[in-house]
């Protein structure tokens, strides 16, 4: 669902600079059809042509920014989107004063422009606030100062309502700036002047920041040159340029590496789907089923059953620590070392002792795993298991509530390479049910972040205590996003399920 509402947000943000553009045009395509307004128009001209063609061009900058996802992403769209938006206010502006002669419309879009430009400072300072990664304290000081600095200007700019503080309009609807005009530039001279300077302290590369500084310095140039004259394009001619700089240089970077991400974790989607088994093994007296949904993110779960011989079956299930190649590298390694271990040793605690101690050799990552394994004897239906600090599986008996194995046996994987693990064993009767399951279950959340937690999938266990091992963990996939709500799921969704047939 917030899937679907940002990309409906996204389609609303290029359907608005679309109709920015179209309306710039049509109203630049009515001064032609009179000729007294055409004489009316003189050197208005040349602005009415940057405006459409500035309009357009923030559309097609809009467009080319729709794929990519992330704050960065997010942020340049508002600040097209609003260049857009002075754009074709501007030309409204003048269609208001000389084609259609309304003093009110047209102190109405000389005091939305204003107001435009004043909210397009802050986007600015939003974008290279979030893309160039500013820290210290001069940026959490400017975090609060410039929001309130622009509330103060917009109160400065709308008190002309009522009193020419900074600017009128005569009575052929022109402007002119009041002698307190220079109200207006405190907060356009505090932004600028805090954005360069913490553009210029970023830890960012030189190019991205001469591109975000084209922002600052070249309409300020063009200011000054036209005398801050009001209403001139020029000035949003120079923002356009700085836009498509920007875009070349920051949001490509951004962007390429948003793509070289992506590459990185469908590798290791790859990885991870590539080292689970293709079946499980079958036997008269157990049913075995299993389920990885990944996340976005690609963490590091997996799971793992296999016969070491005729009579024992072994089960595993762990959960990595971190996330995208090196979890799914170190997820690989583990699997690895756990079923070779798993062959060569009798008791589940020599195997994650002896799978600890190789796991821990040359980690210099600091990676980690938790991690379950139990061993059954399918002839007496005995299982000795160890826990090594993973989530406590939930033990179902026939006819009776599902309780959690709470035992644990040591720490997880490659955390002290000399640890030594213990075991336990349990007698498993004909009904009897086993689910193992990663964190990425319980700590599912829903859109207020509440977890969705051990009681509610004891429920889930509890509904479906007859069903095939199959059903169950379709139950509990779609009790999860029941309750996520549209929530995105932040870690794999990894379990196994272990029923002694009756």
């Amino acid at each position: 669902m917030l899937d679907k509402l940002k990309n409906c947000r996204i389609l609303l943000g290029f359907a608005f600079t679309i109709a920015a553009a179209l309306i710039s045009f049509v109203l630049s395509w009515v001064f032609f059809l009179d000729a007294e307004t055409l004489s009316k128009m003189g050197e208005f001209l040349y602005d009415c042509g940057i405006d459409v063609l500035g309009a357009f061009v923030c559309a097609a900058l809009y467009f080319g920014s729709m794929q990519q996802e992330g704050e960065e992403a997010a942020a340049f769209r508002a600040l097209i989107a609003l260049v857009s938006a002075g754009f074709v206010v501007n030309a409204v502006m003048f269609f208001s004063a000389l084609v259609l002669e309304q003093r009110t419309l047209s102190f109405a879009f000389v005091t939305c422009s204003k107001l435009l430009d004043l909210i397009m400072i802050y986007l600015f300072y939003r974008y290279v606030r979030i893309s160039l990664d500013f820290k210290g304290k001069l940026a959490n000081w400017a975090d609060k100062v410039i929001p309130v600095l622009m509330v103060l200007e917009m109160l400065v700019v709308l008190s002309n309502a009522f009193y020419p503080v900074t600017f009128w309009l005569d009575e052929n609807l022109m402007y002119h700036s009041s002698d307190f005009s220079l109200a207006e530039d405190v907060y356009l001279v505090v932004a600028s002047t805090l954005s360069a300077i913490l553009i210029i302290r970023s830890e960012s590369p030189r190019n991205q920041k001469a591109a975000a500084l084209t922002f600052i310095f070249m309409p300020l140039t063009t200011y000054f040159i036209t005398y801050g004259e009001f209403g001139n394009a020029s000035n949003y001619g120079m923002i356009l340029m700085s836009l498509v700089v920007m875009y070349c240089v920051i949001f490509n970077y951004y962007s390429s590496k948003l793509v070289s991400t992506q590459s990185e974790l469908n590798t290791a989607t790859e990885i991870q789907v590539g080292m689970l088994p293709s079946t499980a093994p079958t036997g008269e007296g157990f049913d075995l089923c299993a389920s990885m949904n990944t996340a976005k993110e690609v963490g590091g779960d997996f799971y793992d059953y296999f016969m070491i011989d005729q009579d024992h079956l072994c089960i595993v299930i762990a959960d990595v620590s971190g996330k995208g190649i090196p979890a799914a590298l170190f997820m690989m390694r583990a699997t690895t070392v756990i079923k070779d271990h798993a062959l060569t040793q009798s008791s589940t605690s020599e195997i994650f002792t002896a799978a600890n101690a190789r796991l821990s050799e040359n980690n210099d990552e600091g990676m980690f795993a938790t991690a379950w394994i139990g061993i059954l004897d399918i002839r007496t239906m005995t299982m000795q298991y160890t826990n090594a600090g993973h989530n406590y599986p939930f033990l179902q008996r026939k006819g009776q509530p599902c309780e959690p194995m709470e035992k644990v046996h040591g720490l997880f994987l490659a955390g002290l390479e000399f640890t030594q693990y213990r075991q336990d064993e349990i007698k498993l009767e004909p009904g009897d049910r086993l689910l193992l399951y990663t964190d990425g279950v319980t700590e599912a959340h829903d859109v207020t972040n509440n977890l969705y937690g051990e009681e509610r999938l004891a429920k889930v266990l509890e509904d479906t205590k007859d069903a095939p091992g199959e059903q169950v963990l379709e139950s509990v996939l779609e009790d999860i996003r029941n309750f996520s709500r549209g929530a995105p799921q932040f870690d794999d969704i990894t379990m196994s399920v272990l029923t002694i047939n009756e």
